[in-house]
């Protein structure tokens, strides 16, 4: 009898866990631009080019590519996200500080007060951040609905297990809730390859 009942209870835990999953999304360095750039690096009016959408409703890829240069080194092909923003972002990894030779902090995307600045460039066209070079927090951007379902609210920190081929358990998860967001975690290259993460790959929160 005490059999049945463990074998109930793992079904249970089963199919609660495929109700609590989500995907997990590797994010690669990237670029977050103002009006204020895209006019110096490419032409005053100057509107980038969409070609793909994003996992969350609104956001997008855009054709054009810069370069990204700190004191030590520099990424080429750097890839522009879209729609303009009201200030200029730059989110790469942890090793990708100390290629370009720059100590950026962790944060959340948008908390870019006392963070350095990064140069960027456009063939021979250049402009210099006064600040916006982060390493992104990792995080989960989650429906109201979910984030009732995994019984969360917004700002929260939580832990998750990442289902990839090396499955880890990551910490200090920002938890962040709109109506305008699908839900979906983001890590960096960093962390998706600690974890080995494939696309399709889920992860769940950790009570």
């Amino acid at each position: 009898m005490d059999s049945i009942n463990e074998i109930v209870e793992e079904v249970i835990k089963r199919i609660q866990l495929q109700n609590h999953t989500f995907e997990v999304e590797a994010s690669g360095r990237h670029v977050h631009l103002s009006r204020r750039e895209i006019d110096h690096l490419f032409g005053s009016g100057y509107q980038l080019t969409k070609v793909k959408d994003l996992s969350q409703p609104g956001q997008y890829v855009c054709k054009e590519r810069i370069t990204v240069a700190g004191p030590k080194g520099l990424f080429q092909n750097v890839v522009i996200l879209g729609p303009e923003r009201k200030e200029a972002q730059v989110e790469v990894s942890m090793t990708d500080t100390r290629i370009l030779g720059i100590n950026a902090p962790v944060r959340e995307s948008g908390k870019i007060e006392g963070t350095p600045g990064v140069t960027l460039m456009n063939g021979a066209t250049t402009v210099s951040l006064d600040r916006g070079l982060i390493v992104a927090k990792r995080h989960i951007h989650m429906t109201p609905e979910d984030a009732l379902a995994n019984n969360v609210t917004n700002g929260q920190i939580v832990q998750v297990k990442v289902l990839g081929t090396r499955p880890l358990i990551f910490d200090d998860v920002v938890i962040r809730v709109s109506p305008h967001f699908a839900t979906y975690m983001h890590i960096d290259y960093d962390e998706a390859n600690a974890c080995g993460l494939s696309k399709g790959v889920h992860g769940y929160i950790i009570k």
